[in-house]
């Protein structure tokens, strides 16, 4: 079992469950990882569902405090660190109907390592080109792979790093169930 608040960017586990967004602050937006979906978590709003048969390839993350401001896919401190506080937004293109979906994310009070941040995206990427969205939803899986990919040096990374690492990840974390 991974500890609580074991992380990987805005990715954390807390209270058993895995969520992108500070889930342990009262009043705020963020996306919890369930085994039939994405739930999004809103102050005084129903959870929404987005289940893991609709995600498609497209996945990405952006920062800034709205979805469409995507040139805050790039702020980066020199130090290696994700510059924007305003927040955070998961895109994906959705399938029956088709649909770009954005949902939001508070961000943490800790800072997001880029590195961190980047593996995430390749990860949830990955998933979801080789069609395996739904072991995001398992969470002794995701455990496994997120240990695997945190840590290491905050360094320059190449798309031929982040895919290795997710290699990787995807193998000490085993199959998952299908």
């Amino acid at each position: 079992m991974v500890e609580d608040r074991a992380s990987l960017g805005p990715l954390e586990l807390a209270d058993g469950r895995w969520g992108i967004g500070d889930s342990a602050r009262p009043g705020t937006h963020w996306l919890e990882l369930c085994p039939d979906g994405f739930h999004q978590h809103a102050p005084d709003a129903e959870r929404q569902l987005v289940p893991w048969a609709r995600v498609m390839t497209g996945i990405r993350l952006t920062w800034g405090k709205h979805a469409r401001n995507t040139a805050g896919r790039g702020k980066y401190t020199l130090k290696g660190m994700v510059a924007d506080r305003d927040g955070g937004w998961l895109h994906m293109p959705l399938r029956d109907p088709y649909e770009d979906q954005h949902l939001g994310f508070d961000q943490h009070t800790r800072p997001y390592r880029a590195v961190d941040v980047l593996r995430l995206e390749a990860l949830l990427r990955r998933l979801t080109d080789e069609g395996r969205p739904h072991l995001l939803g398992d969470p002794e899986w995701l455990g496994r792979a997120v240990a695997a990919l945190a840590g290491g040096k905050n360094r320059w990374v190449t798309d031929g790093s982040l895919e290795q690492a997710v290699t990787e990840a995807l193998e000490a974390a085993g199959g998952g169930r299908l």
